[in-house]
């Protein structure tokens, strides 16, 4: 099967005006940073060029979604589901520079071997699920929830297949496209704005698809899987990381309330489903599924959440140290000093500091949720669409 040819699309015409709103608030929030050639802007610059004005409005659209909307009982919830695309939306207008200066272009967690530096096992993650979705050269795979394109510029160094994107944000698409250039993938991928409830793409187009950490997004899992089963050809693949609750999680205990909230508002999820919702989204939408696991249980001796916890004993190279102490819980720190002394003395726009304090809320339910094996992000599947 042959690639598709230069200029070629997947996407149907997406002329909403939805989009033409959602790109102008864009570029309107991030200022020159749009025009940014190779993404060689420091963080700093990046935070410095937001619209002074627009930011803190941004910033409160989010919030206040959340104000009364943070409980773990989702009929409570309703709004927030119902409104989930944009607020993921309007997350990742607000996150993107934050998640950039801390994980780099793959934001996921994954295990860690042995003596083995940070953005290596990061790879060998993304590795392990092109494999197992049997991902080979030439195919026509699609990454839903792309980010800025981290992990589909590796499977498509790794396997040669063309991989298409989708993502509803307009400025990861952008930093997406330009990274594709940087690294000479510009005829192995495309991008495309979109939201993954209703893909705009065609009925049977993709050899297999692929979801990492991207899911947990949407307001419906049964929804964004029914909409894979649509785009994959009969016999396609769907393989997938999910973020769900393991049966530890205690849905009366207050402290796993607190913990699962703080997931919801510094994470974006509008849905916290277990390994059982998952499946039963997955057999609901027709897919056959032909493996699964939560590969947060195993004996390795780091975890999971180590870029989080900030226990640098787990480092195990010295670039680590560098690595992680960005997304550390003393890294984090660090950030939001540097940020609220900046938007002080009016360096940064008013509501930078409020950013990263809702991201560091995020990241430490997390780390918090990991420790007591209430929650993981690493429950793996691979499930397909019937050839019948």
């Amino acid at each position: 099967m042959s690639p598709p040819t230069k200029g070629s699309s997947t996407a149907t015409a997406t002329a909403q005006p939805v989009h033409a709103q959602d790109l102008e608030r864009s570029k309107l929030l991030h200022g020159k940073t749009w025009e940014e050639k190779q993404h060689q802007d420091s963080f700093l610059s990046k935070l410095k060029s937001k619209n002074r004005e627009f930011l803190p409005e941004v910033v409160n659209q989010y919030m206040v979604n959340w104000q009364n909307n943070t409980s773990p009982d989702q009929e409570s919830d309703k709004d927030v589901v119902r409104k989930g695309t944009d607020i993921t939306n309007l997350y990742f207008e607000l996150s993107t520079d934050f998640y950039e200066y801390a994980w780099g272009t793959s934001w996921h967690f994954c295990r860690f071997h042995h003596g083995e530096p940070v953005p290596q096992a990061m790879a060998r993650y993304e590795h392990y699920l092109a494999a197992r979705a049997g991902i080979t050269a030439n195919q026509r795979v699609l990454d839903i929830g792309c980010g800025v394109g981290g992990p589909a510029r590796e499977i498509a160094h790794f396997t040669g297949a063309h991989i298409t994107g989708i993502n509803i944000n307009d400025y990861q698409i952008s930093r997406a496209r330009r990274y594709a250039v940087v690294h000479g993938l510009q005829n192995k991928q495309e991008f495309v704005k979109g939201d993954f409830m209703k893909m705009p793409l065609e009925n049977n187009t993709f050899d297999a698809c692929y979801a990492i950490e991207a899911t947990p997004h949407a307001s419906s899992l049964k929804g964004v899987y029914a909409e894979a089963y649509r785009v994959l050809k009969p016999g396609g693949v769907f393989a997938c990381y999910e973020w769900v609750l393991t049966d530890k999680y205690e849905p009366a205990n207050p402290e796993h309330q607190r913990i699962a909230k703080g997931i919801k508002l510094g994470c974006s999820l509008v849905n916290l489903v277990t390994v059982q919702e998952t499946l039963d989204a997955l057999t609901s939408a027709g897919f056959e599924i032909e493996e699964y696991e939560d590969r947060a249980v195993n004996d390795d001796p780091i975890p999971w959440y180590y870029p989080l916890s900030g226990e640098l004993r787990y480092a195990r190279t010295p670039y680590d140290y560098f690595t992680i102490f960005r997304s550390s819980t003393y890294g984090r720190i660090m950030t939001n000093t540097f940020c609220a002394a900046l938007e002080k003395v009016g360096i940064l726009a008013a509501g930078s500091t409020q950013v990263a304090k809702f991201l560091d809320v995020g990241a430490t339910s997390l780390a918090e949720s990991g420790k007591l094996g209430i929650y993981t992000p690493m429950f793996f599947f691979v499930a397909r669409k019937p050839l019948a």
